[in-house]
């Protein structure tokens, strides 16, 4: 006779454990996880309680600095001695109170690509550096992003027609001493986070 019940999984962690796993390691609490998933916060602390034993864990700490990978990830080709060596800015991460509002402001206000909206977190495409937008309870205090634009005059104007609220007009930062001036004007979005779009001109 065979054996009853489900195939073993060829991996550490079950598919849907090793999700659960990427959202602790991630930062996320139960509760965040499981309105992510969609699923119940007792089946969540049921994957979190079947993840620890598997691997041998005590703590859900333990568990956000396990550096496991799953068994299917291109990540297990990585490897070798080669020098770290960082590259350009890939993401930049800003909080937002209400993710539709902040999506309507960066998408049909400022003209960004819009990438693609999950649940409560938005992506667009700033020129090859993708924004990440999450809504938070608390914005604080955000780190001020600077748009290059070629014609910062005529980008001040064509913003102002699209309803945006400058708190000056562009104005000179600072003259290079080779003669190269750079150009600010600085506006707020829709969270009172402040924007600005930048022009180097000789």
């Amino acid at each position: 006779m065979g054996t009853r019940g489900r195939p073993r999984h060829p991996d550490v962690l079950t598919p849907a454990e090793w999700r659960v796993v990427h959202l602790v390691r991630h930062g996320l609490s139960n509760r965040e996880i499981a309105q992510r998933r969609g699923v119940s916060v007792d089946a969540v602390k049921f994957h979190v309680a079947n993840a620890l034993l598997k691997l041998g864990l005590n703590r859900r700490t333990e568990l956000r600095n396990w550096r496991g990978v799953p068994a299917d990830s291109p990540l297990r080709q990585q490897g070798g001695e080669q020098m770290v060596q960082l590259g350009a800015i890939g993401q930049i991460a800003r909080p937002v109170s209400d993710i539709q509002q902040a999506v309507e402001f960066y998408r049909d206000v400022l003209g960004l690509p819009h990438l693609y909206t999950f649940g409560d977190l938005a992506f667009f495409d700033c020129g090859g550096t993708r924004l990440f937008l999450s809504t938070t309870e608390d914005t604080g205090e955000a780190s001020t992003l600077y748009f290059r634009v070629d014609d910062i005059q005529t980008a001040y104007d064509e913003l102002r027609a699209r309803g945006v609220e400058f708190e000056n007009a562009p104005h000179l930062i600072h003259k290079h001493d080779n003669g190269v001036e750079e150009w600010m004007a600085f506006f707020p979005d829709p969270d009172g986070q402040l924007l600005a779009i930048m022009s180097q001109v000789v």
